[in-house]
């Protein structure tokens, strides 16, 4: 009895420790991807006040289509028996724009070692400084992709920011990051596109240049196949909510 105390003192004075660190969020999942608790970052950073507003819910029920379909592959893989370690990723807000974020996930088991759901931490990152960090696994190819998102940039371009060839950057970026380079590259633009459009006032055909697409038909086409919805109908949807 004195241990089982002991232990349960042990997770409350961890929680307690996550509840204050400044820009972490913290995150338990079953293999459902429920939440079955959150640290208060996370709870500010979706616009909510108490634990009992989240559990239950799926990133389905938190972010845009896009981004959950990202946070399902990550639950994914390692409810696979595999490691997130140190992932830059764009993470969502309640105001439906996103951060870069450096994230770590890992499989919970049970003592017998089966896997019974996920935990993770993300704590937002600077991306002028992402090149910076040799910790980030091909965080220079991210900082590439950001600084030229309105040109072109091809995986022979990235691999030779990394000193790789093409096919084991290709090999590499894929493993890491579970997309190719260019459908990442592409990912990235259209998620850009979300947050100008929330964020600023930009015309939706500035947006489409600024963002690498050609004009606003082939940034509305290609905004529609991954969230859904068109450019205009996500700036009037969550502008206002």
């Amino acid at each position: 009895m004195k241990a089982d105390a002991a232990a349960t003192s042990a997770i409350e004075a961890l929680r307690d420790l996550f509840d204050v660190l400044p820009d972490v969020q913290a995150w338990i999942k079953d293999a459902r991807r429920r939440y079955l608790w959150v640290n208060r970052t996370f709870l500010l950073n979706y616009g909510m006040h108490q634990l009992s507003e989240v559990l239950g819910k799926t990133d389905d029920d938190l972010s845009p289509p896009h981004l959950a379909a990202h946070f399902r592959a990550g639950d994914e893989a390692v409810l696979a028996g595999q490691t997130v370690q140190g992932r830059l990723e764009l993470v969502g807000r309640f105001d439906h724009t996103a951060s870069w974020c450096f994230t770590t996930k890992r499989p919970v088991c049970t003592p017998r070692s089966r896997i019974i759901g996920t935990a993770g931490i993300t704590r937002v990152l600077d991306a002028t400084q992402i090149d910076q960090r040799s910790d980030i696994r091909l965080g220079v190819v991210i900082a590439l992709m950001t600084r030229r998102l309105g040109e072109s940039v091809t995986n022979t371009d990235m691999a030779r920011s990394v000193g790789m060839s093409p096919r084991a950057f290709e090999r590499s970026f894929l493993r890491e990051y579970s997309l190719p380079p260019q459908q990442y590259l592409k990912r990235l633009r259209i998620q850009t596109a979300c947050r100008l459009l929330v964020d600023t006032r930009e015309s939706i055909a500035a947006i489409s240049l600024r963002c690498g697409f050609a004009d606003q038909s082939h940034l509305t086409r290609s905004f529609r196949r991954v969230t859904g919805i068109t450019p205009g109908a996500y700036r009037e949807k969550y502008t206002h909510s």
